[in-house]
């Protein structure tokens, strides 16, 4: 999306949009309808709410919206980013057959950084202990054909922030009505997390 697009679009978001959106963006109300509870607060109906989602995500106002899953609480304790130096033109392959495996969440391409680091594809593989997500990697790279392909595990030794990105600057604060928010939020297309590695 060129500048002057992005520029229409924005001046096309109504100021209840971007309520909407302000939000959306803290999580979903942990209630059985969210939608409704959601128009109860902008005197609204749930319809309305769940059709201005749908237009601002077809017109690309939201780029995603989806979950956040909170993996380590869930068993997950141990993640490998697993980089890979794979031919150029293997890339948007590779990364498809890596990316169809449910430990893996996410794959994405990079440029190299010639002479350091010859890596340019990049896996997040999660599991509950190194030697698994080991194991899991060793799969995926015999049944993507990866075995002579140059890789790395880099594993996650601390977490510093998991959560959805948020748009509106003056949106830093708990819902005030206190409900602890689920944790359903407006996500970038940008990684989530911030952590540290090392390659042991």
């Amino acid at each position: 999306m060129g500048m002057t697009e992005h520029n229409r679009l924005v001046a096309q978001i109504s100021a209840q949009d971007r309520e909407l959106i302000k939000i959306v963006q803290r999580g979903l109300p942990i209630v059985s309808r969210p939608y409704a509870e959601i128009a109860h607060r902008l005197g609204t109906t749930e319809d309305d709410v769940i059709n201005r989602l749908k237009n601002l995500i077809k017109a690309g106002a939201i780029k995603r919206y989806g979950v956040v899953v909170r993996h380590h609480e869930l068993g997950y304790k141990s993640n490998g980013m697993v980089v890979w130096n794979v031919p150029d033109d293997k890339v948007d392959e590779l990364g498809i057959c890596i990316g169809k495996y449910d430990c893996v969440t996410l794959s994405y391409r990079r440029p190299r950084r010639l002479p350091d680091w010859p890596y340019n594809l990049f896996t997040m593989v999660h599991g509950h202990n190194r030697e698994e997500v080991t194991q899991k990697v060793a799969e995926i790279a015999e049944n993507c054909g990866l075995q002579d392909i140059d890789h790395t595990i880099l594993f996650s030794t601390r977490r510093f922030k998991q959560r959805g990105a948020h748009y509106s600057q003056a949106d830093n604060t708990a819902a005030a009505d206190g409900n602890k928010p689920a944790h359903l939020k407006l996500i970038s297309s940008k990684a989530q997390r911030s952590v540290k590695h090392d390659a042991s």
